[in-house]
């Protein structure tokens, strides 16, 4: 089978406003399945608040505690009240991604649509920030203090080419690890089913191969699905203190 039929889009439910195609599909399913998984997991795992955790309490507070730790360290004490906006990002894209992995399912962090628009939420919020928190005076990042005039020419659209390029290689490395590895994984599969195929017991004997590698892939794609989710807050995180404190 295709290694690439899987990122394919299937229509469940067709929608049509004035034109535009806004049709419930399984990338759409699956947001909704990881929204209500992340919803459960805190409302269900802080519900009861004990002093000993539960291992569903536990696994909330972990996730909570590290993404608190992230803005704190990367983004400035200034940038706390931005919390809930950063770690709905990352347990979003980080259950996104995990959910791909489960036999069956859709990865929607595979399709460039979808994480450049994670992306371009970003770059709008921390642009906005920064004209509301500095006024013109934003503009001022582009210029760093201390530059001759005379490179001002250069400098400056070197610096605006830089920050208007933010969402795109935000947006690109997700989207390329999620699918080139999913894509690996279905690759390899195959070729355990097509080998035990062509070559009857000795290929299942020397399919095995393949299927060891494939199971290794497995693991290394859980930690890849973990640590796009932190590159993509920690690079969020950056780039809010850079709207906070112009550097």
């Amino acid at each position: 089978m295709d290694p690439l039929h899987q990122f394919q889009i299937q229509r469940y439910l067709p929608i049509n406003i004035g034109g535009l195609d806004a049709s419930f599909s399984n990338s759409a399913l699956y947001m909704v399945i990881t929204v209500a998984l992340i919803t459960g997991l805190i409302v269900y795992g802080m519900r009861g608040r004990a002093l000993v955790p539960s291992r569903m309490q536990s696994l909330a507070e972990l996730f909570y505690e590290f993404v608190a730790n992230l803005v704190r360290d990367n983004a400035g004490p200034d940038a706390r009240k931005y919390f809930p906006f950063v770690f709905s990002l990352f347990m979003f894209i980080m259950v996104g991604n995990l959910i791909g992995l489960v036999p069956g399912s859709f990865t929607f962090t595979s399709h460039i649509i979808v994480t450049f628009g994670l992306a371009l939420t970003v770059f709008v919020f921390v642009t906005l920030l920064g004209l509301i928190k500095h006024g013109f005076h934003f503009f001022s990042l582009f210029m760093p203090s201390g530059v001759p005039m005379a490179l001002a020419p250069i400098l400056i659209p070197i610096e605006i080419l830089s920050y208007l390029s933010r969402p795109v290689s935000l947006s690109i490395r997700l989207f390329a690890n999620m699918m080139a590895g999913h894509t690996m994984l279905k690759v390899f599969g195959g070729f355990s089913v097509l080998l035990g195929g062509a070559l009857g017991g000795l290929g299942y004997t020397v399919g095995i191969l393949p299927l060891v590698i494939n199971i290794a892939l497995v693991g290394f794609e859980i930690l890849v699905a973990m640590l796009q989710a932190y590159v993509f807050t920690i690079l969020t995180c950056l780039y809010i203190r850079d709207a906070l404190e112009l550097h």
